[in-house]
């Protein structure tokens, strides 16, 4: 994620704000323009951006910012649908008159942009294309007396547990899994990823190559889960998968792959737009350097994204500790596993830039 401006005033802006608190000025997230802009109003609730002479369209704001105050992404003033881009992907969202549902959809929309915000960025499909699934997402909670709703993918739609927004139930499924990370961007990311292995892979080509990484994903899913939980993975799992998880089932080897593959390029592109570079005083410093503001996402090489990856990791994990946090990023990155991370690189670096 890039760090933000306002084009009056030139205040830090952060994804999620609606509101320059340095000029008081109306912002709004234009997907178009993969921009936080500075609006000014132009009449009958319309917004022009500020900063950009050449962007002469009008936007207005998405139904669920002036209803639930739960959206900042705006919408062409000339499109009829009353959701904005990320917005109009919701099949079902929670039952709002059930106490604190807003607060946990809120939570829920803030990861789920984040997620589409890097959608965007590489030009991942969502729509329906060629017989292809749209991508949707399901929102709900457990009722009582039936059983209790699992978060997955299925068919295009990313099924989401909202229990999973309650900060304090995530943290107790993240111990009873054994799970060092366990985020709603992760949980997003990771589903994203089986809807991606549906759409860019089952009926291409890649599925031969992502067969000889991860392995053949025909072998029986249900009887693998049920191994894993069981008898958990092996004790030298780390030489070829990225997480104890990962070794359930190749899909879910892909899918721990693809979610790490954005929670590395997100870090850098944020160090990046932070000008956050490492420079250490130490004997090993020719290895422990790092520019992540020299990193194009799209163009640079796998190697180059885990050469300045690989050092900004040590240092915010030390930070962190400084701090008696657990590990920003509590992960170890083979050579099995960057062999996978290398795969997803080039699988979506090869999309077309539509």
């Amino acid at each position: 994620m890039k760090a933000f401006q306002c084009d009056d005033c030139g205040n830090l802006l952060f994804f999620e704000n609606t509101l320059c608190l340095g000029c008081n000025h109306q912002l709004g997230f234009i997907p178009d323009l993969i921009d936080l802009c500075t609006l000014q109003p132009a009449g009958a609730n319309l917004w022009k951006p500020l900063g950009n002479p050449l962007e002469e369209r009008l936007y207005r704001q998405c139904q669920n910012s002036i209803e639930f105050n739960v959206c900042n992404w705006l919408i062409p003033a000339d499109n009829p649908n009353p959701l904005c881009r990320a917005c109009r992907l919701n099949d079902v969202i929670p039952d709002l008159s059930v106490d604190g549902n807003l607060q946990r959809w809120h939570k829920l929309e803030i990861a789920k942009r984040r997620v589409i915000y890097s959608c965007l960025r590489f030009h991942l499909p969502t729509k329906e294309n060629s017989g292809r699934l749209a991508l949707q997402f399901k929102f709900v909670a457990d009722l009582p007396d039936a059983p209790p709703v699992l978060t997955g993918h299925a068919d295009g739609v990313v099924t989401i547990n909202i229990a999973e927004a309650d900060d304090a139930e995530r943290e107790r499924r993240r111990a009873q899994f054994h799970e060092p990370f366990r985020t709603l961007v992760g949980h997003l990311r990771h589903e994203l990823a089986h809807y991606y292995w549906e759409r860019l892979i089952a009926t291409t080509p890649y599925l031969y190559a992502f067969r000889e990484l991860f392995g053949d994903e025909q072998t029986n899913y249900a009887d693998s889960l049920t191994r894993h939980y069981t008898q958990g993975p092996t004790s030298n799992w780390q030489n070829n998968f990225v997480s104890a998880y990962a070794t359930a089932h190749p899909w879910e080897d892909w899918a721990e792959t693809w979610a790490h593959y954005f929670h590395i390029t997100d870090a850098l592109e944020t160090a990046g737009s932070f000008g956050i570079s490492l420079k250490p005083k130490h004997p090993q410093a020719s290895t422990m350097r790092a520019e992540p503001q020299k990193v194009a996402l799209a163009e640079s090489s796998f190697e180059e994204l885990i050469r300045h990856w690989l050092p900004l990791t040590h240092a915010l994990n030390e930070l962190n500790r400084g701090m008696g946090l657990p590990d920003l990023y509590p992960f170890i990155l083979s050579n099995g596993a960057l062999a996978k991370l290398r795969f997803v690189h080039n699988l979506i670096t090869a999309l077309p830039q539509e």
